[in-house]
């Protein structure tokens, strides 16, 4: 059910952000008078060498516009008449321009056109930000709050870390909000005042550690608040759908779920974990410590259930983990901001995921993060929207989404928006366009480009599920 409730989150999330980029073209070449003849949503699989498959599902005809939909949810686009696209359309290229040709347009509104995808991607991200300030306000986790510090993991130990630790400063200022910790990993040059032992401490944060965390074969957890726990709820086991069963036979594993250890020994909503064989457990990181430690053992737990305490013992798996959620002790604060105020902060809350992009591509460029170790497909963003339909996640990852499509498009790739943008302020400086020969090569190579890096991150991605 996980599986579904994410696929279900991925193809509504690429259809609405693929959806009102297409839509920012199809309003400009409008617009403009110029003639559109199809919008779609969905690639045809024949652009990927695929040509046993339909080229649509469906289609409609509304005036000089066929409105279709093809089988392959990874894109969309817009047939502009006298266009040079992916279409590679050189036949009508070859006839006598008309009025209501793209080509036949003047330059300045041949680049409205184009930027019309990016400028609506961009109008998206801001309004959903905005309404997620509106209706959910800004939680954070104040640092104040952080009494008992944070909790370490490898990475963060390599860089001298360590739990029960208190970040009091980042770059010699004070801080407010937790998250802005993780945020600094993208500055370069970046440190963190560390309070341990009534003493003060400054670490430098290594240019590397963003792709050390963003390595796969590392542990994802960096610093997260150390924290008192309950049980909060202990959930069923779910049976693995097909495609889970078949990664596990694969890796050699049991694709059969069976009764996890915290539904053995009866764990329930508001028990207390007291001690594990005989040791008092105060924190979570604790708890998972020792769990760790005795994996595949037999371990006894001493249980408070609204103050009765009781033992209980049971044999770990091969993981370690009990299988319930925990109820952690930690104060969060929220920012209720009126219409006004949400939708003024929204266009720096968008904006800072460009920035953060930026940020990323400076430290590719500069060798302190691996491109293998940042890209992903359509599976990574799956995973990002989980298995869970949370509506706040899903809108607060579409806006950011948004926001990333945007950025993505402007770059200089043939085949891309940006590719077409630089064409056209050429034309513009220049005073001629490319030649159609010069155009048709370009696009050649930026869809081969396009699609060698769509193929690669697949591979990555299916490389990180079976490995």
């Amino acid at each position: 059910m996980d599986v579904v409730v994410m696929i279900a989150q991925l193809l509504l999330g690429l259809s609405i952000l693929v959806g009102v980029h297409e839509l920012g073209h199809f309003l400009t070449a409008k617009w403009f008078k110029m003639r559109v003849e199809q919008f779609a949503l969905g690639l045809p699989p024949q652009m990927f060498g695929l040509k046993f498959l339909p080229a649509k599902i469906f289609s409609v005809r509304h005036g000089e516009t066929e409105y279709l939909l093809s089988p392959l949810p990874l894109g969309g686009y817009v047939k502009i008449a006298g266009m040079m696209d992916e279409s590679m359309d050189t036949e009508q290229m070859a006839s006598e321009p008309q009025p209501w040709e793209f080509r036949s347009k003047p330059a300045w509104q041949r680049l409205i056109v184009m930027m019309g995808g990016i400028i609506v991607n961009v109008i998206t991200g801001i309004v959903i930000f905005g309404f997620l300030l509106l209706i959910y306000g800004e939680q954070y986790i104040p640092t104040k709050a952080l009494k008992y510090g944070i909790v370490a993991g490898p990475v963060a130990q390599n860089m001298g870390l360590r739990t029960g630790d208190k970040i009091v400063k980042l770059n010699g200022q004070t801080f407010e909000d937790f998250s802005d910790i993780s945020k600094s990993l993208l500055n370069s040059g970046s440190y963190y005042t560390v309070e341990r032992k009534g003493q003060l401490i400054d670490l430098q944060v290594p240019d590397k550690l963003l792709n050390d965390l963003s390595n796969k074969k590392s542990p994802q957890n960096f610093i997260f608040p150390r924290m008192t726990f309950t049980v909060d709820t202990v959930p069923p086991v779910e049976q693995p759908g097909f495609l889970a069963r078949l990664i596990l036979q694969m890796k050699g594993k049991d694709p059969v779920a069976k009764e996890s250890p915290a539904q053995k020994i009866g764990l329930q909503s508001g028990d207390k974990i007291e001690k594990v064989n005989g040791t008092p457990i105060r924190f979570f990181d604790e708890l998972q410590e020792t769990l760790k430690a005795n994996k595949g053992k037999t371990v006894t737990f001493t249980i408070n259930h609204k103050g009765t305490i009781r033992e209980s013992t049971t044999q770990l798996d091969t993981t370690g983990v009990l299988g319930f959620i925990p109820k952690q002790d930690i104060e969060t604060a929220t920012i209720d901001y009126s219409f006004g105020e949400a939708f003024a902060k929204a266009p720096a809350r968008a904006f800072e995921v460009i920035g953060n992009q930026l940020k990323a591509f400076g430290k590719i460029f500069r060798g302190e993060l691996s491109p293998t170790n940042s890209l992903g497909s359509f599976i990574s963003i799956g995973k990002l929207y989980g298995g869970i339909w949370d509506w706040e996640k899903f809108w607060s990852l579409t806006a950011t989404l948004s926001m990333v499509l945007a950025f993505m498009n402007f770059l200089p790739i043939p085949v891309l928006d940006g590719g077409h943008v630089v064409f056209l302020l050429y034309e513009m400086i220049a005073g001629r366009a490319p030649s159609q020969k010069f155009m048709e090569v370009a696009l050649r190579f930026g869809m081969v480009l396009l699609f060698g890096l769509m193929a690669f991150a697949i591979g990555l991605d299916f490389y990180r599920l079976v490995r």
